[in-house]
């Protein structure tokens, strides 16, 4: 066997034992971009009016 014959013998076996590319399944499962969901509690449209407790009401934080 000559040096070509056992290139060309090393080349088929690399071919046969490299992995198939494989299509990348986190590309497929989430899409490029999703507007996030307007929140439930925004506050910034109105102004809520101001309403003081009744004597005797405190609050605490």
């Amino acid at each position: 066997m000559s040096e070509v014959e056992f290139e060309l013998l090393l080349d088929v076996v690399r071919t046969a034992l490299e992995p198939e590319p494989q299509e990348d399944l986190m590309v497929r499962l989430f899409p490029a971009f999703v507007a996030p969901p307007k929140a439930a509690n925004d506050n910034q449209a109105t102004c809520w009016p101001l309403i003081p407790f009744p004597d005797g009401w405190h609050a605490a934080c």
